[in-house]
């Protein structure tokens, strides 16, 4: 099993611990040359550049040609290590399991009214968000995976979350519920789908990969989506998560690290596609995005703003659907250098620039609530 780690503020140490799963498997990605040299940005910048990248030269094998894709991203050669399909809402990487072999028990239009009858291909973004059928979001490996029918059904286009308590559970742990509304998954109510511990860094993963590989139709699958899973979204191009997901996702990143099962996939789609996904080959992108992800206390505060990017080389930018009396940013030796009162925000954000290179504290206060986060600018 994957280990959880603690969520420390001081970003540069989130991401060293993020890497150590990668560190421990001795692997080597086949990233090639130069593919990321024009990933200079940080911010939104560093997600358009990383888009354009994606983007370019990408290849649409069909959606008939992800099973041909799955023979060599999807197969079991991690837990029972015997090439049986991979799938991520059946798959118990700690005892007995539903499997399938491919070709064998693929959907026909018949069964899947309980696990193990049929697998077919689930689209982590529903494609009733994005419009069904439409490519070649509609056929990308590197979001739609391999599935269990009757799971893919259950799951259906709930966005993904925390259940409060037990739900409806499933042959490996995956469950369905309500939304736990506080701690990190602060903000929602409705109903959620959690898939185990083992895979929520690789869900979180694909689900960034969406946005940014996908960045320029964003603003018009929100605009015409009626699907349950919208509430992920904020209908924009750059932060492109509502507050709520995206630290569901920030969070999920950090505490499931990228595994050897993902850089192989990764590889093994670009043997397919032509296009890679920059979290899995380099995931300090996704702090140098979007930030880190808040702590858990304070829960109407501290739950539902965001502070990126963090380090940061220039502008620090402030998101919170809560209304901020009071900014002061201290520095490191408690010297109040700044104290902005009333902060005038634009679209639920508030950018802070020019100040000089070191460790700060910037702290938010509300009417009746307080929090204090560490920023570096380099």
């Amino acid at each position: 099993m994957k280990k959880i780690f603690t969520v420390l503020f001081l970003s540069s140490t989130i991401l060293l611990v993020a890497q150590d799963k990668v560190a421990n498997s001795n692997a080597v990605m086949s990233i090639p040359a130069g593919y990321y040299n024009t990933a200079t940005g940080n911010g939104y910048l560093l997600k358009t550049q990383l888009s354009n990248i994606i983007t370019n030269n990408y290849i649409d094998r069909g959606y008939a040609g992800l099973y041909t894709t799955y023979l060599t991203s999807d197969k079991d050669f991690y837990y029972e290590n015997n090439g049986t399909l991979l799938d991520l809402y059946t798959e118990n990487p700690t005892g007995t399991e539903c499997e399938f072999t491919y070709g064998v028990g693929q959907d026909d239009g018949t069964g899947g009214n309980a696990e193990c009858e049929r697998y077919n291909r689930e689209h982590t973004i529903p494609q009733s968000y994005f419009g069904t059928s439409i490519q070649p979001m509609f056929s990308d490996a590197h979001f739609v995976i391999p599935s269990d029918k009757y799971l893919n059904a259950q799951r259906g286009d709930f966005p993904y979350g925390k259940v409060n308590g037990l739900g409806t559970s499933y042959s490996n742990g995956s469950k369905r519920g309500a939304n736990l509304n506080s701690g990190y998954s602060f903000g929602f109510t409705g109903t959620v789908f959690e898939p185990i511990d083992e895979f929520k860094g690789d869900i979180a993963r694909m689900l960034l990969y969406f946005a940014t590989r996908y960045e320029i139709e964003l603003v018009n699958f929100y605009a015409t989506s009626t699907s349950l899973s919208k509430v992920m979204f904020d209908g924009t191009s750059d932060k492109s998560f509502s507050t709520t997901f995206l630290n569901i996702l920030l969070t999920w990143n950090i505490q499931d690290p990228v595994s050897q099962r993902e850089i192989d996939r990764n590889n093994a789609i670009y043997a397919r596609q032509n296009n890679r996904n920059p979290y899995i080959d380099n995931n300090t992108y996704v702090a140098r995005v979007w930030g880190i992800p808040l702590a858990t206390s304070s829960f109407d505060l501290l739950n539902t703003a965001a502070i990126y990017p963090n380090p940061s080389s220039d502008i620090v930018t402030i998101s919170t659907d809560i209304t901020l009396d009071e900014i002061d940013i201290i520095t490191i030796n408690g010297q109040v250098l700044q104290q902005i009162r009333k902060p005038v925000f634009q679209n639920n954000t508030y950018s802070i620039n020019n100040l000089p290179k070191g460790l700060y504290f910037i702290k938010l206060s509300s009417a009746t609530n307080s929090v204090t986060k560490k920023v570096l600018i380099h």
